[in-house]
């Protein structure tokens, strides 16, 4: 099978575990997203792939090739580390040939090379300056093409734009997706940003509590969510207690019901939990109580721009709505107010 495969592949730090169980296959040619909170392992299983961590059990192939113990020197990956790493005594057509001049290369070819990656990133006037006059977005790009250089069969991204600001990015976060799908380069991003994972991934892997929570593609993930960390991690979500009440219905902790789904197939009587997205709430004049319609009382309300944040208080439990100005009502704290929910957006959630 083609591919990076992962088979059983655990980390552990004395008895400690960093890792445990994962089994992946990442296709190639695709942007994969290692995405979860601080501390659930994403970096190390990374840095295993990159042969910069020693498993301590499972294997690692590629293309059929076990390659878990081949140091990484020999695996012909690019990585472009957290702090970018360049070399600040170098200029940035010198950081880009540096990976060819280790592997021998002639300096013709070395030169032609980077002339071809500093017009891929775009920034052909800047070969002889020195990389500590770069922006943060031009040291992130001097930083993948130095990576590509040697064409490497996968790239490996560790939180690289983490320390920019929100709207450069954002920018990158298009910039590198696009220069991706360019090369056609099975890359691995790792990221805690769920935004950043949604822009850019063709698979997200969730990774909690040092185990993979859920594989898929961003919208499979969001819509679909495995089990209740993913819902909370993935978005924002409304995630609340309900009982099984059969035919189709759910009781709340207030007494009122709603219609869901019959797929959903739990047994009457049987305690769940419910997740419908903010933006799937719809808020209207308070009316008597039909269908999936609740009264509530308003309770919190962010206008940030382009959407309206409300959060409603009703049947014990609390809604959050997401909507655009043109759509939301000019709502304030206290006020009476409908929620609908529709029936097919309801999601019950494994533990």
């Amino acid at each position: 099978m083609t591919g990076l495969i992962l088979e059983n592949v655990e980390k552990h730090y004395g008895s400690a575990c960093a890792v445990r169980d994962v089994n992946l296959h990442l296709p190639e040619g695709k942007l994969v997203c290692f995405l979860g909170p601080s501390g659930c392992g994403k970096t190390t299983l990374l840095r295993m792939i990159a042969g910069l961590e020693s498993l301590s059990g499972g294997e690692i192939r590629l293309d059929g090739e076990d390659i878990g113990h081949t140091p990484a020197h020999l695996r012909n990956f690019g990585m472009v580390f957290q702090s970018l790493a360049l070399f600040p005594h170098m200029t940035v057509g010198e950081n880009i040939a540096y990976p060819l001049k280790l592997r021998g290369v002639g300096k013709a070819e070395q030169q032609a090379r980077v002339v071809e990656l500093l017009e891929l990133i775009q920034l052909q006037a800047m070969i002889d300056r020195p990389v500590a006059k770069l922006s943060g977005g031009q040291r992130q790009r001097v930083a993948i093409a130095r990576a590509i250089a040697a064409r490497p069969k996968i790239l490996l991204l560790d939180e690289p734009l983490s320390a920019l600001d929100a709207k450069l990015r954002e920018s990158m976060q298009v910039e590198i997706r696009q220069l991706q799908q360019r090369l056609n380069i099975t890359t691995i991003l790792v990221t805690h940003d769920q935004r950043e994972a949604m822009t850019m991934a063709d698979i997200v892997v969730v990774l909690g509590e040092h185990r993979v929570q859920q594989v898929g593609t961003p919208i499979e993930i969001y819509r679909h969510p495995a089990n209740e960390f993913v819902a909370d991690f993935i978005g924002s979500g409304n995630i609340f207690p309900a009982t099984s009440l059969g035919n189709g219905r759910v009781g709340l902790p207030g007494g009122d019901t709603l219609e869901v789904p019959a797929s959903l197939g739990v047994n009457p009587g049987e305690r769940i939990k419910l997740l419908v997205r903010p933006e799937d709430v719809q808020l209207s004049s308070p009316q008597a109580s039909a269908g999936n319609r609740l009264l509530g009382k308003v309770t919190f309300v962010r206008d940030i721009g382009a959407t309206i944040e409300t959060t409603v208080e009703c049947s014990g439990v609390s809604f959050t709505a997401l909507n655009t100005p043109c759509q939301g009502m000019d709502l304030g704290i206290g006020q009476p107010v409908s929620v609908t929910v529709p029936a097919q957006v309801c999601r019950l959630l494994g533990t």
